[in-house]
Order: structure tokens, then sequence, then C-alpha cells
């Protein structure tokens, strides 16, 4: 595998936001994450639950409630506007004012044709959804006290609107409220204690399902206006609940703040099919907060919270049990990278939502080859921050970019793009370039050359813009586009050669682009494959394209002959190991050894993997050992495990995984026991002896 010197980075202090709520598109398989800083997260349920797409925050907009319709997609805040987005080039599209106060849900009937938002000021506001925006149509009758939750009937017909203390439905046509139901106050709870009805459901036959303050989930027949059945789930709040609409409507999850998930299900209490009721069938114990998003998908609960992570959780009586489907699946860290590294300078980029920092590694005193792997080298400098960087405007950072030399910087929000340069002297010293060319307006990825000479920008309209960097000028030298000239999807990440003749390109539509930099043009297009790329590398040795895909698979491109190599081929022939496809994290980065060209590094969340092009493949039914395991093994053992697939698990919960130009390793962790203990105390909970 390979010895290396490595840098251990742990001060990378990387906070995700709480996921405040989430909206699931079954159309499309597309689940919309929004969270408490105002970023909205869609992941492809198709594609291994990856993280294709994220818009950034804005300071100010506060999400609420998530709303697919079709393929668009809504939001509603405590700001009081509703916020239409664009999903192609992640920014909103547009915003309208509902003038009702903070808005606090927002659902869309069945057919599609109308929004309806729950306001501050007691009122239910109609939107008609046209083509291209959004239009006000009416005010329901209006309530004392702010409207929480709301649902639609799937006729459209009425409209069920959660308060405290009470439901109300509602005519949608003539906005009357036909019938109030008055919610029960908590067990033993003062009768001055309001009961807030967090989130309420309608379903087909007019039952009403609703879950509140007072840790009640209520079975209501909407037609009569009475309470069919009580459940006391929790003694704190029932903050979420879904129907899983999409296939019969026997299915109903509700989310509290104690972190437990629960299940109801329409069934039979008897052996006569013909007598159902709704029975309390599952409790899910996976988070540790509050539990204030969820989604319901034919096959799995997906839950979200304080706790900021996004937990898939198969439904076992709808997958097959013991595969990689029923398996428990939690995305804690993006999957994308936010650690730029400087190769030649040593040094990191920490990219955060309103700022970045630049590091520079600490040095150890000369060492020589003894010891054991693991052991500690004395330390002659340590880390040193050397710039904090805070953004500009109310906008959140969406990309950023290090020169290898460490002297250029860049980052770009969703409305502007800023370059910096940096000079180390006896004192380091920044300066903000203060022309840019005015193509560089707004772009979704960002890449310097490996001599740092030009700076490449993914722009909104799916081409590549160069510039040249100086210390005299920031010049625009050329846009490269497809030969076409259509409209492409997003590119979502960009490399360039080390030789700095090719740069490469892949977008969301699963497409990866090859450019000449010598002739500014297209070179080619490597053949679509069905998954979309996590991570792309140009060897810079053989010149040949490493890319590793959503479902785990990897192939070799070869820019000069235009076509797949052997390795590649070979390899897709024989397949990847099991234990290798069913990992639950994608790789979201690639670099290369260039003392050993057979060596790729990469890495995800949980390990990093040295793969050798000279070995042979392992079994398909193979086990990955770590590394330092395989050593303890004897050694007829280990000579039947000399494959190419090298694994480490040494570091967990992988941020970066780098070679810097002295050939020793940078390993940027964030232990998730750091986070969760940033995280606000959660309810307390008695627990058996104390």
């Amino acid at each position: 595998m390979g010895e290396f010197k490595v840098h251990r980075v742990r001060f990378f202090d990387y906070m995700p936001s709480a996921i405040r709520t989430m909206a699931f598109n079954s159309q499309t398989e597309r689940l919309a994450v929004a969270r408490a800083d105002g970023a909205v997260e869609i992941f492809n349920f198709n594609d291994n639950f990856f993280q294709e797409k994220v818009i950034p925050g804005q300071d100010g907009r506060a999400i609420e409630a998530l709303c697919w319709v079709g393929h668009r997609l809504f939001s509603a805040g405590l700001n009081g506007e509703i916020t239409e987005y664009d999903l192609e080039n992640l920014r909103p599209q547009y915003t309208v004012d509902a003038y009702g106060g903070p808005i606090w849900t927002i659902s869309s009937n069945s057919q599609g044709t109308q929004l309806a938002v729950g306001c501050e000021d007691g009122t239910v506001k109609i939107f008609a959804i046209l083509e291209e925006r959004i239009q006000f149509q009416r005010n329901l009758n209006r309530h004392k006290g702010r409207i929480i939750s709301l649902c639609w009937h799937p006729s459209s017909a009425q409209i069920a609107a959660g308060m405290t203390d009470m439901i109300t439905i509602y005519d949608a046509e003539t906005g009357q409220a036909t019938r109030r139901l008055l919610v029960d106050r908590a067990m033993g709870a003062s009768k001055n204690k309001e009961v807030v009805v967090w989130s309420v459901g309608y379903l087909s036959d007019h039952t009403i399902i609703s879950g509140d303050s007072a840790g009640k989930v209520q079975i209501w027949n909407g037609l009569t206006g009475t309470l069919v059945r009580t459940y006391l789930v929790t003694k704190w709040d029932v903050l979420s609940l879904i129907i899983n609409a999409s296939q019969d409507e026997s299915s109903v999850i509700a989310g509290t703040s104690e972190g437990t998930v629960i299940q109801f299900q329409f069934i039979s209490s008897t052996l006569d099919q013909h007598d159902k009721e709704w029975v309390r069938t599952r409790t899910f114990r996976n988070h540790s907060h509050d539990v204030s998003a969820l989604a319901h998908t034919d096959t799995a609960v997906v839950s979200g919270g304080m706790d900021t992570q996004l937990v898939v959780r198969p439904l076992l009586d709808k997958v097959e049990k013991n595969t990689q489907e029923s398996a428990l699946r939690k995305i804690a860290f993006p999957h994308r990278s936010l650690v730029g590294c400087a190769k030649k300078a040593g040094l990191l980029l920490f990219q955060f939502p309103d700022r970045l920092e630049l590091w520079k590694l600490g040095e150890n005193f000369h060492y020589v080859h003894t010891g054991k792997p693991g052991d500690r080298l004395p330390v002659k400098r340590k880390p040193e921050k050397l710039i904090e960087l805070k953004r500009k405007g109310e906008d959140h950072i969406c990309c950023s970019a290090l020169s290898a030399c460490g002297g250029w910087l860049a980052y770009s929000t969703v409305s502007s793009v800023r370059l910096y340069r940096i000079q180390y002297n006896k004192t380091i010293s920044i300066n903000k370039v203060p022309k840019l060319p005015k193509e560089l307006r707004s772009v979704h990825q960002l890449c310097f050359s490996s001599d740092s000479s030009k700076l490449f920008a993914s722009s909104c309209q799916s081409s590549v813009i160069v510039v040249a960097v100086s210390q005299q000028e920031c010049r625009y030298l050329h846009t490269l586009k497809h030969k076409t000239g259509e409209w492409k999807a997003r590119m979502h990440l960009l490399c360039a050669s080390d030789d700095g003749k090719w740069l490469a390109t892949a977008n969301t539509d699963c497409e990866i682009h090859i450019y000449n930099l010598h002739k500014m043009k297209l070179h080619c297009m490597v053949p679509v494959y069905n998954s979309c790329p996590t991570t792309i590398a140009i060897h810079p040795v053989t010149n040949n394209l490493i890319s590793v895909h959503a479902d785990q698979q990897i192939f070799e491109f070869s820019l000069v002959q235009k076509e797949y190599t052997q390795w590649s081929r070979r390899l897709q022939t024989q397949g990847l190991l099991s234990l290798w496809l069913e990992r639950d994290t994608p790789i979201t980065h690639i670099t290369f050894n260039p003392k050993n060209p057979d060596h790729i590094i990469l890495h995800d969340t949980y390990m990093f993997c040295i793969i050798d092009q000279s070995l042979p493949f392992p079994e398909l039914n193979a086990v990955l050992w770590n590394q330092m395991t395989l050593k303890n093994l004897p050694v007829s053992q280990r000579i039947g495990q000399s494959h190419a697939f090298k694994i480490c698990k040494i570091f967990q919960h992988l941020m970066c995984v780098s070679l810097l130009e002295d050939l020793s390793l940078v390993v940027v962790e964030r232990p998730l026991l750091d986070i969760m203990s940033q995280l606000p105390a959660p309810v307390r909970q008695k627990k058996f002896a104390t």
C-alpha cells in the first residue's frame, strides 16, 4: 500500500445546519431537504441517494415548508415570502410576498393547480400556479391565531388547517369554515396550556389525522367532526406527520421531539379483513433530537431534524430482507468536497457558508524510517490559521478554489465572484482583484490550472469561462462551449490536467466532456453512464481520466485514444466486489501518487483506498481488509488478499484526503461525535434506574 507521512487534520470545524423540513417527489424520486440556514439540498433516490444539487442559503431566509408541484419546487418561510427555485441554476427564481406575516406551512392540491399557505395573521391564502409564476387568488375566512399546518383533501374541495387548540375544515371554493374540531389539552396539564396542532393530514375517506404539542396523534372523522381515536405517543411534541399518499393511504408516520419516529397502519386487528382500524405498529429510534421533517416513500421512511442527519429507514415489509435495499442509511456529510488543498504550498482552504479559512499545515522535525505505523512524529511547528475571509453580502458561498501555489483564492455566491491575490513575505497579505471580466458573474464551480495561470469557472449557461490571472491583471480568454451549442445541465465537477492541456467537466445529466485547452475547443465526450459522477480526476502521467459514480462504479478513459482503457474494460467485465458496491457514501475526491503512477488514491466518508492498477482485481465476494488488520494475519492469508484494492479505515468521517508535492498525505477528519457535542441538549428522557 505504501508508507506516508500523514498530516492528521481535525481543525476544520464543519458544522451542518439542522434539517427544518423536507418534501419527496414520487414522480422524479427526488427528495428536497431545507436546512435552518436556508440551504436546500436535492437527493436523487434513483441514484443511490446521491446529493446531486445544493441551493445555497441566504441570510434571513428561514424556510418552514417545502412543496413539489410536478418538477417545480416551492418554499415558504418566516420572512412571509413564497419562493420558487430555479433547479438548474440553483438559485431562487422569484419570490412573492403573501402579505400575511410569517408563513408556517405550504401545500398544493392534488391537481397541481393551486397552492395554499398558512400565515401568522390567521388566514389561509390560495395562489394559482401559472406556467411561469404564481398568482394570488383569494383568502379563506380569517381565523384568530396563526395557521400552523394545513393539508388539502385529495379531491381539492376541502382544506384542513391546524392551529392552536383547533382544526378547521374549509370549503376551498367558498372559503367558508365548515367544521371546527376542538383538540383536547394535555393529560394532567394546566387548562391554561394551549395545544398547538403541528401537523395535519387529510385522507380521501375524509379521515383527518393530527399531531400536536401535547404528544398526541389523533384520528378524526372529518364528515361528522368527531374524534375516533387518540394515541399518546410522547410526553413532548409530535412535530411532524406524513401520509403515504402514493399507495392506498394505509400508512402514517409521526416524528416527535424525543427523536422517535412512529408508524401507524390502517390494518385489520382481527382475522376479519373488513374490520380495519389505525394501529401503532413500529417505533424507530435513529435520532437524538427533534424530528421536525419526514418523508414517506413506497419502501422507506425518511427523517431529519435537529441532529442534522438524514436517515433513510427501509420498511422491511416492503423490501427484501438482508439486501442492500434493506440497510439503514444515514447521510451526515455533504456529497461534495468543502476542502481545497494547495499541494505545492502545503495550505488548506476550508469552505463555510459565511467565510473561508486558509490554514498552513504544521511541520515535524526530520525523521528517519524507524518505528511502526501509527507513531506520532515530533512537531516542529503547529498548524496556523493564516486568513479568515468573510463573505460580502447576504448570499452564502456556493463554491471556492485555491491555486496549487497558494497565491490565488476565489469564491462565488449566486450573485457574484470574488478573486484574491495572496502574498507571503514576513507577513501575509491578501488583496482583492478589483476588476473581474463581466463574464464572471455567477458560477457553480471554480478550478485553477496546475501552474496557477488560469481560472476555470462553470457558468449558468452550461459553459466554461477561461480567465488568465497574473499580478498585473485578470483577463478573459475564452468560453468553452459544446459543439451543438445546445443547453446542457449544470456542471458540478471541474478538473484540469497537470500539463495544462486538458479540462474535464461533469454535469448532473451524467455527461462528461473533455476540452483541449491548447486549441480551446471540445475534444470529445465520454460515453454517458447512467449514474451521476461524484468525482473526476486526470492522471498526471498517463492523462487518463478517472471517474467514480454515485453507484460506486469506477471508469478509466484515455483522453488521447478517446476510449476506455483496457484496465477499465477488464474491471467492468469482471465486476467490482460486492462490499465495494454496498458502501453507502460516495467517493468525493481522487488524487494520484507521482512516485508510483499505478496508484490511485480515493476516499469516501469512512475510508480511503489505494487502487494499485498493477495488481489483479479482487474476487466478487472478497473481504476488504483494513490494512492494519491485514498486517496481523498469517503470511499465507496475506498473500491471498494481495489484490488491487487497499483499504485504510484508521481515519473516520473524512472530509478530504490529498497528497502533497512532498508525498506526505493530508487527511482532514470531522468526527461525528464532535458535531454531536455542539448540538443543543435534547429533551430530557427518563431512563431506567436514573
